[in-house]
Protein backbone atom coordinates (compact mmCIF):
# COMPACT_ATOMS: atom_id res chain seq x y z
CA UNK A 1 0.00 0.00 0.00
CA UNK A 2 1.44 3.38 -0.95
CA UNK A 3 2.40 5.70 1.92
CA UNK A 4 -0.18 8.30 0.82
CA UNK A 5 -3.00 5.76 1.15
CA UNK A 6 -1.86 4.78 4.62
CA UNK A 7 -1.95 8.40 5.74
CA UNK A 8 -5.39 8.91 4.17
CA UNK A 9 -6.64 5.70 5.79
CA UNK A 10 -5.33 6.74 9.22
CA UNK A 11 -6.89 10.21 8.85
CA UNK A 12 -10.26 8.79 7.76
CA UNK A 13 -10.18 6.25 10.58
CA UNK A 14 -9.39 9.05 13.04
CA UNK A 15 -12.21 11.22 11.72
CA UNK A 16 -14.61 8.27 11.86
CA UNK A 17 -13.60 7.40 15.41
CA UNK A 18 -13.88 11.05 16.43
CA UNK A 19 -17.36 11.34 14.94
CA UNK A 20 -18.41 8.13 16.68
CA UNK A 21 -17.14 9.40 20.06
CA UNK A 22 -18.80 12.80 19.51
CA UNK A 23 -22.08 11.11 18.48
CA UNK A 24 -21.96 8.98 21.62
CA UNK A 25 -21.31 12.08 23.75
CA UNK A 26 -23.78 14.43 22.03
CA UNK A 27 -26.62 11.91 22.09
CA UNK A 28 -25.93 11.15 25.76
CA UNK A 29 -25.83 7.48 24.82
CA UNK A 30 -24.23 6.60 28.15
CA UNK A 31 -27.35 7.88 29.98
CA UNK A 32 -29.47 5.17 28.35
CA UNK A 33 -27.63 2.55 30.39
CA UNK A 34 -29.11 4.04 33.57
CA UNK A 35 -32.60 3.95 35.09
CA UNK A 36 -32.81 7.72 35.50
CA UNK A 37 -36.21 8.98 34.22
CA UNK A 38 -34.55 12.23 33.10
CA UNK A 39 -32.98 10.17 30.32
CA UNK A 40 -36.39 9.73 28.74
CA UNK A 41 -36.70 13.49 28.22
CA UNK A 42 -33.41 13.67 26.32
CA UNK A 43 -35.89 13.75 23.46
CA UNK A 44 -38.39 16.46 24.30
CA UNK A 45 -41.16 14.36 22.78
CA UNK A 46 -41.31 12.45 26.07
CA UNK A 47 -42.11 15.58 28.09
CA UNK A 48 -45.83 14.72 28.56
CA UNK A 49 -44.96 11.19 29.69
CA UNK A 50 -42.35 12.50 32.13
CA UNK A 51 -44.67 15.20 33.49
CA UNK A 52 -47.61 12.83 33.98
CA UNK A 53 -45.40 10.20 35.63
CA UNK A 54 -43.91 12.88 37.89
CA UNK A 55 -47.39 13.74 39.18
CA UNK A 56 -48.43 10.12 39.69
CA UNK A 57 -48.10 7.79 42.64
CA UNK A 58 -45.68 5.66 40.61
CA UNK A 59 -43.05 8.41 40.86
CA UNK A 60 -42.29 7.24 44.40
CA UNK A 61 -41.70 3.60 43.54
CA UNK A 62 -41.02 3.11 39.84
CA UNK A 63 -38.90 4.53 37.05
CA UNK A 64 -39.64 4.38 33.33
CA UNK A 65 -37.59 1.19 33.01
CA UNK A 66 -39.46 -0.51 35.82
CA UNK A 67 -42.60 -0.44 33.69
CA UNK A 68 -41.41 -0.26 30.07
CA UNK A 69 -38.52 -2.74 30.00
CA UNK A 70 -38.76 -6.52 30.55
CA UNK A 71 -37.21 -7.84 33.75
CA UNK A 72 -37.09 -11.55 33.04
CA UNK A 73 -33.30 -11.57 32.39
CA UNK A 74 -30.54 -9.03 31.91
CA UNK A 75 -29.94 -9.85 28.23
CA UNK A 76 -33.59 -9.39 27.32
CA UNK A 77 -33.69 -6.18 29.36
CA UNK A 78 -30.83 -4.54 27.48
CA UNK A 79 -31.85 -5.99 24.11
CA UNK A 80 -35.36 -4.55 24.47
CA UNK A 81 -33.97 -1.28 25.79
CA UNK A 82 -31.54 -0.99 22.85
CA UNK A 83 -34.15 -1.81 20.22
CA UNK A 84 -36.71 0.56 21.70
CA UNK A 85 -34.10 3.30 22.14
CA UNK A 86 -32.88 2.95 18.56
CA UNK A 87 -36.45 3.20 17.28
CA UNK A 88 -37.03 6.32 19.38
CA UNK A 89 -33.73 7.87 18.30
CA UNK A 90 -34.45 7.19 14.63
CA UNK A 91 -37.92 8.69 14.78
CA UNK A 92 -36.67 11.72 16.68
CA UNK A 93 -33.67 12.24 14.40
CA UNK A 94 -35.88 12.08 11.31
CA UNK A 95 -38.35 14.48 12.96
CA UNK A 96 -41.12 11.94 12.40
CA UNK A 97 -42.42 11.98 15.95
CA UNK A 98 -46.19 12.11 16.40
CA UNK A 99 -47.92 14.64 18.62
CA UNK A 100 -49.40 11.85 20.69
CA UNK A 101 -47.35 8.75 21.46
CA UNK A 102 -49.04 5.36 21.70
CA UNK A 103 -47.36 2.26 23.05
CA UNK A 104 -46.33 -0.30 20.43
CA UNK A 105 -47.41 -3.94 20.45
CA UNK A 106 -44.07 -5.16 21.84
CA UNK A 107 -44.31 -2.73 24.73
CA UNK A 108 -47.90 -3.58 25.64
CA UNK A 109 -47.09 -7.06 26.91
CA UNK A 110 -43.95 -5.80 28.70
CA UNK A 111 -45.90 -3.15 30.61
CA UNK A 112 -48.70 -5.61 31.41
CA UNK A 113 -46.21 -8.19 32.74
CA UNK A 114 -44.51 -5.51 34.84
CA UNK A 115 -47.84 -4.42 36.32
CA UNK A 116 -48.43 -8.00 37.42
CA UNK A 117 -44.82 -8.39 38.64
CA UNK A 118 -44.97 -5.31 40.88
CA UNK A 119 -48.55 -5.76 42.05
CA UNK A 120 -48.46 -9.53 42.57
CA UNK A 121 -49.25 -9.20 46.28
CA UNK A 122 -52.38 -7.21 45.47
CA UNK A 123 -53.43 -9.63 42.77
CA UNK A 124 -53.16 -12.60 45.13
CA UNK A 125 -54.58 -10.86 48.21
CA UNK A 126 -57.60 -12.90 49.29
CA UNK A 127 -59.35 -9.98 50.98
CA UNK A 128 -59.04 -7.81 47.90
CA UNK A 129 -60.01 -10.57 45.53
CA UNK A 130 -63.15 -11.23 47.56
CA UNK A 131 -64.24 -7.70 46.67
CA UNK A 132 -63.00 -7.56 43.06
CA UNK A 133 -63.11 -11.12 41.74
CA UNK A 134 -65.32 -10.18 38.81
CA UNK A 135 -62.65 -7.72 37.65
CA UNK A 136 -59.44 -9.57 38.42
CA UNK A 137 -60.23 -13.15 37.47
CA UNK A 138 -59.63 -12.52 33.77
CA UNK A 139 -56.00 -11.35 33.72
CA UNK A 140 -55.33 -13.25 30.53
CA UNK A 141 -58.15 -11.55 28.66
CA UNK A 142 -57.68 -7.96 29.73
CA UNK A 143 -54.84 -5.54 30.16
CA UNK A 144 -54.41 -3.84 33.52
CA UNK A 145 -55.05 -0.40 32.03
CA UNK A 146 -58.35 -1.51 30.50
CA UNK A 147 -59.66 -0.65 33.98
CA UNK A 148 -56.83 1.41 35.51
CA UNK A 149 -56.76 3.96 32.67
CA UNK A 150 -55.35 6.89 34.59
CA UNK A 151 -52.28 5.04 35.91
CA UNK A 152 -49.71 6.52 35.69
CA UNK A 153 -49.86 8.79 32.63
CA UNK A 154 -53.55 9.62 32.47
CA UNK A 155 -55.55 9.79 29.29
CA UNK A 156 -54.49 13.23 28.08
CA UNK A 157 -50.78 13.20 27.38
CA UNK A 158 -49.98 14.73 24.02
CA UNK A 159 -47.44 17.48 23.43
CA UNK A 160 -50.25 19.97 22.85
CA UNK A 161 -52.01 19.00 26.09
CA UNK A 162 -48.94 19.64 28.22
CA UNK A 163 -47.17 22.54 26.49
CA UNK A 164 -45.79 23.96 29.72
CA UNK A 165 -44.83 20.67 31.35
CA UNK A 166 -41.93 21.17 33.71
CA UNK A 167 -39.32 18.65 32.75
CA UNK A 168 -35.58 18.59 33.25
CA UNK A 169 -33.86 20.35 30.39
CA UNK A 170 -30.88 18.37 29.11
CA UNK A 171 -27.56 20.12 29.33
CA UNK A 172 -26.05 21.45 26.13
CA UNK A 173 -23.72 18.95 24.46
CA UNK A 174 -21.41 21.84 23.53
CA UNK A 175 -18.36 21.76 25.83
CA UNK A 176 -17.64 24.87 27.92
CA UNK A 177 -14.35 25.60 26.15
CA UNK A 178 -16.16 25.66 22.81
CA UNK A 179 -18.83 28.01 24.18
CA UNK A 180 -16.06 30.36 25.29
CA UNK A 181 -14.55 30.28 21.80
CA UNK A 182 -17.91 31.19 20.26
CA UNK A 183 -18.35 34.29 22.46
Amino acid sequence: MPAGFKLAFVLLAGVGAGLAVYGFYASRAHSYLSDDPRTCVNCHIMAPQYATWQHSSHREVATCNDCHVPHDNVFNTYYFKAMDGLRHATIFTLRAEPQNIFIKEAGIQVVHNNCIRCHSTLITDAKLLAQTTQFHDKFGERLCWDCHREVPHGRVKSLSSTPYARVPVPESPVPGWMKNLMK
